[in-house]
């Protein structure tokens, strides 16, 4: 079965989390379900599909990515993949969530399971990804590429016609921009990017109109 990507779009930030399947295993990216409904939507549709998942995979842990972090670290019994550099980043979270809207938020009730560093390639069940470090907007930024089937889950890296923020602690635009120009554009154009928040975009069009080309 062909490898299916659905995106979920939850909480105030609209954040984008993904659920990656090849029919029968799943992986979860940047669990951002806040709400009890949002967390059932994620919740329905991997048991309507009859899916098991193996992991949760975390492209940066920034408070709109890992809100339902917790949750889904409860209701599975899977794997856990983050950077090691953004273990600190999201056990921070605790002492700012509220000041963001989010009092309920409930920090993660177990740790990383396995530390990236860039450079892995992860297998589950049919699928494959190879993890690029990409900071510059979080310290511990990755993205996940699966080369077979010319897409990455980029996190908030880039934006269709955009790029993330940089004003955030651990954030710059000059490693940012060099991680936009010597990682993410030397992959094929034809490359959709899954992005962390709005559409999705291509790694040609980004190298032809993209915004951080100016900065």
């Amino acid at each position: 079965m062909a490898i299916k990507v659905e995106k979920f779009t939850f909480n105030g930030f609209q954040e984008n989390t993904y659920v990656i399947h090849d029919g029968e295993v799943c992986v979860i990216i940047d669990p951002g379900c806040y709400e009890r409904h949002e967390q059932s939507e994620l919740s329905d549709f991997i048991s309507s599909n009859n899916l098991s998942p193996a992991a949760v995979l975390m492209t940066h842990s920034h408070i709109d990515h890992a809100l339902g972090l917790d949750y889904v670290l409860k209701t599975y019994s899977v794997d856990f993949y983050q950077h090691t550099i953004d273990v600190e980043t999201l056990s921070s979270i605790t002492s700012y969530a509220h000041v963001y809207g989010f009092p309920g938020y409930s920090a993660p009730s177990r740790s990383a399971t396995n530390l990236l560093s860039g450079g892995e390639t992860l297998t589950f069940g049919e699928m494959t990804f190879e993890v690029l470090f990409t900071p510059g907007h979080a310290p511990g930024h990755v993205v996940f590429h699966d080369k077979l089937n010319n897409y990455v889950i980029n996190g908030d890296v880039l934006f269709k016609g955009s790029f993330g923020r940089v004003d955030l602690p651990g954030g710059s635009m000059e490693v940012l921009k060099k991680t936009i120009i010597e990682t993410m554009f030397e992959l094929p154009e034809e490359t959709i990017i899954y992005c962390g928040h709005g559409p999705e975009t291509t790694i040609g069009e980004e190298k032809r109109t993209n915004f951080i080309l100016t900065q």
